[in-house]
């Protein structure tokens, strides 16, 4: 069973103080732009690409509560431009150029201009909102009335401020506290932070705008140890120095933030800042700072979404496992009463063997007869059930090698993984659960599309396949196998299949010791240093009656000893990919 771990801390709000690095590196290169394209990859982001005169540039703008971000994307897939508001924006801003970027104060709202071409008109507006539970996206016209909207906000969920479309647009609520500024003396803002007994953190949010919670560890120390300790700290407890201190990092953030001076550095806890570090060596071979910043959002979010589908399919394999061992229990119990048949029978056999028989002790001996012979009729059934318990327990086990496979595939993308958690789930769910039927045909319903294995590539140039689930391992080693290609499995160990297509050319030996080493990394025993892996030809496969997909017995076959460290070295460097 895979140990159970904790999710990852979500990624890190966009604050003021990181809107403002964005910006202040999109304004240079995609003022002006064309506007081209808008796609609704999910229901709380859009993404919006726009023509410079270097190329396409790609902005994902999100809602999402804990998520709100704009940021620059490496160029999407092509995926929810159908959706309402994709069209509504790909309607409204068609032949339009973006002219405009705006961002006022300490408010993270950022409003997008658009103008049939520079010195035009503005004609519409995108506006969004970064602001927790209650960010949103909302295209205005040129009068400033909502036309579209990323979600509508009903009187019922807000009384200050409800929006739905047709409505002007009003601004948020003001801000509370002050706009910090540079002007602000140490004295006066010492005294301004010492006015109310409290821990230093609640001091810095509740006296000044723009200060999230990142900020304020950033500003406390660059140990986040210290930071955590000092901002915990009350501000009666501060000594001279420590305030110093903490006054001159304010200094260097908002000088920094008033020349624009951003750079972003992200440690290995996944936290970054955008205001302070060091000079980088080669500032100009770097990708821009929004893109980075957009490639460390989908990393983070990438990983959590992994982590959230793989905790979900533990928690049903453990269901199903526990189900599956309390059914085979009864039925072993069960076999275990038909033993009683042979003694039924003889107690049977001894009330009608005495000399003269009573009618009650011949009804009772006809009684101990059918009892017997029901217990007896019942043991090919009762087998029949505990195989097919036990075949279930075998698939749930293999299911817990391919999650931990998943887990662990480091040298996989993140995208990729939870492309593949999702089928694994979905092929469980079918597999284990009672079969949904369609209401039509009354048939159970059938995924579309073939399976799609890992294809990698041996030294010989040939093709090894790797099922990285049931229905995988089924495809190709029992319906895309050829005469000629070779099967690899770790021995007496649940794991994946793996085919060597050797039909298509010569296989040598390094082709030979790669296959096994793969069986090895993707099976259980993949933390061991050396693992027996069997190689059979796949004519010698043979697929077992009622077993679950990719469930095979084998003839014959040689035993080959594994490495699989050797292979994760190897898809580590990325040489074996396909």
């Amino acid at each position: 069973m895979v140990k159970p771990f904790p999710l990852s801390a979500s990624p890190q709000v966009m604050d003021l103080t990181a809107l403002r690095a964005v910006l202040s590196d999109l304004r240079g290169r995609i003022l002006p732009s064309r506007f081209e394209k808008a796609q609704q990859p999910d229901a709380h982001g859009l993404q919006l690409g726009f023509r410079t005169l270097k190329g396409m540039v790609w902005l994902e703008l999100s809602w999402q509560a804990e998520q709100a971000r704009l940021v620059q994307i490496p160029p999407p897939r092509r995926e929810g431009s159908g959706s309402t508001l994709a069209q509504q924006i790909q309607h409204s801003l068609k032949q339009l150029a973006l002219v405009s970027l705006m961002q006022d104060g300490f408010e993270r709202v950022v409003r997008f201009g658009f103008a049939p071409r520079p010195g035009a008109e503005i004609q519409r507006w995108l506006v969004l909102e970064l602001m927790g539970r209650h960010s949103n996206l909302m295209l205005l016209d040129e009068q400033e009335r909502v036309i579209a909207l990323g979600r509508q906000v009903r009187d019922h969920q807000s009384r200050v401020r409800p929006i739905s479309t047709g409505d002007p647009y009003l601004p948020p609520p003001p801000l509370q506290g002050i706009p910090p500024s540079t002007q602000e003396s140490f004295e006066r803002w010492h005294e301004r932070l010492m006015l109310l007994p409290v821990p230093l953190g609640d001091a810095l949010r509740q006296s000044y705008q723009g200060i999230s919670p990142a900020l304020a560890r950033q500003l406390a120390h660059d140990d986040p140890e210290v930071s955590k300790q000092r901002l915990n700290q009350s501000v009666q407890e501060l000594s001279e120095p420590e305030w110093r201190a903490l006054h001159s990092r304010w200094c260097s953030w908002l000088w920094q933030l008033e020349d624009e001076h951003f750079q972003l550095r992200i440690d290995r806890a996944g936290r970054y800042q955008v205001w302070s570090g060091e000079e980088e060596a080669n500032p100009e071979a770097e990708e821009p700072l929004s893109l980075r910043l957009g490639r460390h959002y989908r990393d983070q979010l990438e990983r959590r979404q992994l982590e959230q589908i793989a905790r979900e399919l533990r928690q049903s394999l453990d269901h199903w496992r526990e189900r599956e061992e309390r059914q085979l229990a009864e039925q072993l119990m069960k076999m275990k009463e038909t033993e009683q048949a042979t003694a039924l029978q003889h107690q049977a056999d001894a009330l009608l063997c005495l000399s003269e028989p009573k009618r009650t002790q011949i009804d009772e001996a006809q009684k101990l007869y059918r009892r017997a012979r029901k217990l007896r009729r019942a043991v090919p059934q009762l087998e029949e059930r505990e195989r097919h318990h036990q075949q279930r327990l075998q698939l749930i086990e293999g299911s817990d090698g391919f999650l931990e496979d998943l887990l662990t595939a480091s040298w996989d993308e993140a995208l990729e993984r939870v492309k593949r958690l999702k089928e694994l789930k979905q092929e469980l769910e079918e597999l284990l659960q009672p079969r949904q039927r369609s209401k039509r045909t009354g048939s159970p319903q059938r995924r579309d599309g073939s399976p799609e294995p890992l294809e990698l590539r041996s030294p010989a140039g040939l093709t090894i396949q790797v099922g990285r689930n049931h229905r995988q391992n089924d495809w190709i080693s029992l319906r895309q196998a050829r005469p000629g290609d070779l099967w690899f499995h770790a021995q007496e160990c649940p794991g994946s299949h793996v085919v060597l297509k050797a039909s298509t050319g010569l296989a040598c030996e390094a082709d030979l010791e790669l296959a096994a080493d793969l069986a090895a990394l993707f099976s259980r025993a993949r933390r061991n240093r050396r693992v027996p892996v069997v190689m059979v030809p796949v004519e010698q496969l043979q697929r077992i009656a009622g077993a679950g997909p990719g469930t095979v017995r084998h003839r014959g076959g040689a035993v080959r000893w594994a490495e699989p460290e050797r292979a994760e070295q190897r898809l580590s460097a990325g040489e074996l990919l396909a």
